[in-house]
């Protein structure tokens, strides 16, 4: 009897200890800060012509949740999303195309579309979805060797290049406000300022990207679908980059933006993130990561 209730009290108090010690993986809140929970996010993200997923590209909660978000919002409109990403440059579309119509194998594709070193574990799972499914994935962002230009060059530098490579970047002129909390933030080259040389041009170069990402969602847009753009959390964030491009060319967009945050689990999310999108994914500071 006495060996039934030190098992009793000794099972209580691992229970309790389990349950002390309890992890979430991640936590959700709107833009006022206030916690939410998985139906919020996709009940709003359905109801919206442009989701921008903005993630921590080596955070995989931001993957793993892409792919739940993409399976249930392809679920909710039963097919009718479109698929785009900053990690697919503008100039492999035709491959990535081809890819997903069975042309060309998995490893061409993989050889040949200068796929991001983490692409197996974090893209390659979406890629295979759309794949799966028969829907269409837009390679958006601008070859990285004309952003290069844009931040030795600026602008002004894209004006050299041909009819055929000025298909694969927004249309020039590219619209810029300096004026964007977002570009004002970026990080300086080498304690350039920000009114010279490489300090200018760094947020030109993050701004053209933007112009272009969202230029190829407008592009293929359809009424009546979804496009999910995925990208780095700082694309979109605070309602800026790709959305104030989105903005200016399609003001009538119903736009929902989603930003990847790290901190203190579990807790209060800080002030400083209020405001930085419809949808806040906060994530422990120790998660691990995919590189």
């Amino acid at each position: 009897m006495l060996k039934k209730a030190f098992f009793a009290i000794l099972l209580l108090s691992l229970a309790g200890t389990a349950g002390s010690q309890h992890r979430p993986a991640y936590m959700l809140y709107n833009s006022e800060g206030k916690k939410v929970d998985y139906s919020f996010m996709t009940g709003m993200m359905n109801e919206a012509d442009i989701v921008l997923f903005g993630e921590e590209h080596n955070n995989p909660i931001s993957h793993w949740l892409q792919l739940e978000l993409t399976r249930d919002l392809h679920r909710l409109k039963e097919g009718r999303i479109i698929l785009a990403a900053e990690m697919f440059e503008a100039d492999n579309q035709v491959i990535l195309d081809e890819y997903l119509g069975g042309m060309i194998t998995e490893s061409y594709f993989e050889s040949e579309m200068r796929l991001w070193n983490n692409y197996k574990t974090d893209q390659k799972p979406l890629v295979l979805f759309a794949k799966e499914n028969g829907l269409p994935f837009v390679a958006s962002n601008i070859p990285r060797r004309y952003a290069n230009m844009v931040f030795h060059g600026g602008f002004e530098a894209l004006e050299k290049l041909s009819s055929k490579a000025k298909e694969y970047i927004a249309p020039l002129p590219v619209e810029y406000c300096p004026d964007l909390s977002q570009y004002k933030k970026m990080v300086q080259i080498e304690g350039a300022p920000m009114d010279h040389g490489p300090g200018l041009n760094l947020p030109k170069a993050q701004a053209v990207k933007d112009a272009t990402m969202a230029h190829f969602i407008m592009e293929n847009f359809v009424p009546g679908k979804t496009v999910v753009h995925f990208h780095g959390t700082y694309h979109s964030d605070f309602y800026q980059g790709i959305m104030w491009y989105l903005q200016q060319g399609m003001p009538e967009l119903r736009i929902r933006t989603i930003a990847t945050v790290t901190g203190d689990m579990p807790g209060k999310l800080g002030d400083e993130h209020h405001g930085r999108a419809d949808v806040i994914i906060k994530v422990p500071e120790t998660m691990t990561r995919t590189y």
